[in-house]
């Protein structure tokens, strides 16, 4: 039996000799995981404890060479659930929840991770006497590692009803009267995906060469002519 104990400790220490720290869950499962480097990766469970009359909370959720990645959970010291975040890059993106005191939703946030390898962006600039259209696209570069991008909403927690709505685009508030292309949003779930703006819907100009034709032939038979559409 000694010996069946000691070979079982051994594949033990084995399995774990990849972490530099860590700790065995109520489940058996191995959590806090410092690697040899010293980064945090794997599940893991924060504890922050009250301080300076800010209250203390407990979070759950996964790191990635030392920053948050994926769904984090938080947790009042009482138990309750009081948020549900986002994260990528260890930034918050995409929908954030946050709860009261009994559980109910007061506040929905959407965010957006900027990519800290490359903290750049390519934004329209519209013309001043057409809003709908691009005269150029304008690289900048974004200080915050987070944005406020999408829809924020606010909730009665009694009934559940929303009691406003915020649009936000790149840290941008949409007002009333603000052009809808030039605040187009990305969905935060998916922000490589191309957003069809109102400049984009806007029909192309015929060539000189087709309205001439048009005019000459105007009231003739029609003809068919072959417009380079391939579609059926």
């Amino acid at each position: 039996m000694r010996y069946i104990f000691s070979f079982f400790l051994l594949l033990s220490l084995g399995a774990n000799a990849q972490w530099k720290s860590f700790i065995i869950g109520q489940r058996g499962d191995t959590l806090n995981r410092l690697d040899m480097q010293g980064k945090k990766q794997g599940p893991w469970i924060v504890k922050v404890p009250d301080l300076r009359g800010e209250r203390g909370y407990e979070e759950e959720g996964y790191f990635v060479d030392d920053r948050k990645e994926g769904r984090w959970v938080k947790y009042s010291l009482q138990g309750d659930k009081i948020a549900i975040e986002n994260y990528r890059w260890g930034q918050l993106d995409g929908k954030c929840q946050y709860f009261n005191h009994v559980e109910d939703l007061v506040r929905e946030e959407s965010w957006m991770a900027i990519d800290p390898k490359n903290p750049y962006d390519t934004i329209p600039v519209f013309d001043l006497k057409d809003p709908t259209k691009i005269v150029r696209f304008q690289i900048v570069k974004i200080d915050e590692a987070s944005v406020k991008h999408g829809t924020w909403r606010y909730f009665d927690p009694g009934t559940g009803r929303i009691e406003a709505t915020e649009q936000w685009v790149m840290n941008k508030k949409k007002t009333k009267g603000d052009d809808d292309a030039e605040l187009a949003p990305i969905d935060p779930a998916n922000p490589n995906a191309t957003t069809t703006t109102k400049a984009e819907k806007k029909p192309l100009a015929k060539p000189k060469e087709v309205l001439e034709f048009e005019k000459k032939n105007a009231g003739k038979k029609k003809i068919k002519v072959r417009d380079g559409n391939t579609g059926g």
